[in-house]
C-alpha cells in the first residue's frame, strides 16, 4: 500500500545528464504532490551504445514505471548527439537545453563547487522545474550539411597550414626540392577535395526545394554567402533550438560578458566565447565584407570605432548584427530591403 501510494504521488521524473566525451553522469530526480524537486540517484555511464543501455536498465530499475521519465541534457558540441539520437529512436522522450541557460540556472543554486556530479544533479532539477520541449530529431540534411561544413573548415585550416609551411621551405636557404613537390601535390588534393566538398553541398541543397529558398532569400543580406548561409542553419539544425535573437547570439557565444561589481571589480566588456566556435567563425569574413560594402554596417562600425578604438570590437559587433539578421530573414521569409533603415528613418522624422 505504501509503495503504491509513493508511486501515483510522483508528477514528474527526469533524468539530468552531464555529458562528456567518453562518459555520461546521469542524475534522477522526481516531482512530488509536495511540488519540491528531489534528485535521489545518481550513476556514471560510458558514453557509447552500451551505455546508453545499460543507463536505460538504471533508470527503469529506480523510477517509477507509471510516470514518464524526460532525459535533459545540455548541447555540448557533437558529444550529446548519439545519446539523443538513440533515446528518439527507443520511443522515448528528450529534451537538449542551450549551455547558458544551465550555467545561468546553476548560478542561482548554492553550490560552492562544480563538479560532473553537481552540473548533472543541477540538470535534472532544471528538468524538473521548467516546463521543457521535447526534442526532435533534426532533418538528415541539416546533419550532412554540418559534417560537410566541418569538414570543409578542416581542409581549408589544412591548406592554409601547408602553405605556410611550403613558403617557408621556399624561403631557405637550400630548400628541398622532394619537400617542395610533396607539399605542392598535398596542397593540390586538398583543393580537389574542397571543390567536391563544394559540389556535394550543392547538390544537396539543390534536391531540397525549401532549403533552396531559405538559401536564397538569406545570402541577400550583404557579405552572406551560400557557405556561410549553410554553415548557420547546419550548425543550428535549421534553428531548432533557437526562439529569439538573444539565444542565437548565445549559442554562438558572441553575447557580451560584462565583469562589474561596485568600485573595486571592472574589467572590459568582451564575448563570452561560450558557445558554438563554428557559428562566430563563419560570421567572421560575412562582416568583413558587409563592412566594406554595406553603407548600413560600414556606419555601425565607424560609429563604435569612433566611440571605444577598438576596430577588432566593431567588427565583432557587426558579426552579431547579421547573425542576427539571418535569423530575422530567415523567420520572416522576407529577402534583406536595402533601403529599410531609410525608410525607418524617414517614418521617425
Amino acid at each position: 500500500m505504501i509503495k503504491t501510494k509513493v508511486m501515483t504521488d510522483i508528477l514528474k521524473q527526469v533524468a539530468g545528464i552531464d555529458v562528456a566525451q567518453k562518459e555520461l553522469v546521469v542524475s534522477l530526480g522526481k516531482i512530488d504532490k509536495s511540488l519540491e524537486a528531489e534528485v535521489y540517484r545518481c550513476k556514471t555511464f560510458a558514453n557509447k551504445l552500451s551505455g546508453f543501455k545499460a543507463m536505460l536498465v538504471w533508470v527503469n530499475k529506480h523510477a517509477t514505471e507509471q510516470v514518464p521519465v524526460r532525459y535533459v541534457m545540455e548541447a555540448t558540441g557533437v558529444y550529446h548527439e548519439s545519446l539523443a539520437y538513440y533515446l528518439s529512436d527507443q520511443g522515448l522522450e528528450s529534451s537538449i537545453v542551450l549551455p547558458n541557460k544551465i550555467s545561468n540556472y546553476v548560478k542561482t543554486l548554492d553550490e560552492k563547487s562544480i563538479t560532473d556530479k553537481t552540473a548533472s544533479a543541477a540538470i535534472c532539477k532544471f528538468g524538473l522545474e521548467r516546463k521543457l520541449e521535447v526534442w526532435q530529431k533534426p532533418k538528415r540534411v541539416f546533419k550532412t550539411l554540418k559534417q560537410l561544413t566541418r569538414e570543409r573548415d578542416q581542409l581549408i585550416a589544412e591548406r592554409t597550414f601547408l602553405k605556410n609551411q611550403l613558403h617557408a621551405e621556399q624561403a631557405e636557404a637550400e630548400p628541398s626540392e622532394d619537400s617542395i613537390i610533396r607539399m605542392k601535390a598535398r596542397i593540390a588534393l586538398v583543393n580537389t577535395q574542397e571543390v567536391e566538398i563544394r559540389s556535394e553541398i550543392a547538390a544537396i541543397i539543390k534536391q531540397d526545394a525549401k532549403l533552396m529558398k531559405e538559401v536564397q532569400t538569406i545570402t541577400s543580406i550583404p557579405g552572406i554567402g551560400k557557405l556561410t548561409a549553410v554553415t548557420v542553419l547546419a550548425e543550428t539544425n535549421g534553428f531548432e533550438l533557437i526562439r529569439n535573437k538573444k539565444q542565437l547570439v548565445s549559442y554562438s557565444g558572441l553575447d557580451v560578458k560584462v565583469k562589474d561589481s561596485g568600485t573595486s571589480v571592472k574589467s572590459k566588456p568582451r564575448i563570452s566565447k561560450k558557445g558554438n566556435r563554428h557559428l562566430r567563425k563563419a560570421m567572421h569574413m560575412p562582416a568583413l565584407t558587409a563592412i566594406r560594402h554595406d553603407e548600413r554596417f560600414k556606419s555601425i562600425f565607424v560609429r563604435l570605432v569612433s566611440k571605444h578604438g577598438i576596430k577588432m570590437k566593431a567588427a565583432v559587433a557587426v558579426q552579431r548584427k547579421l547573425l542576427e539578421m539571418i535569423y530575422i530573414i530567415w523567420k520572416t521569409n522576407k529577402p534583406y530591403d536595402i533601403q529599410y533603415q531609410q525608410k525607418k528613418d524617414s517614418i521617425a522624422i
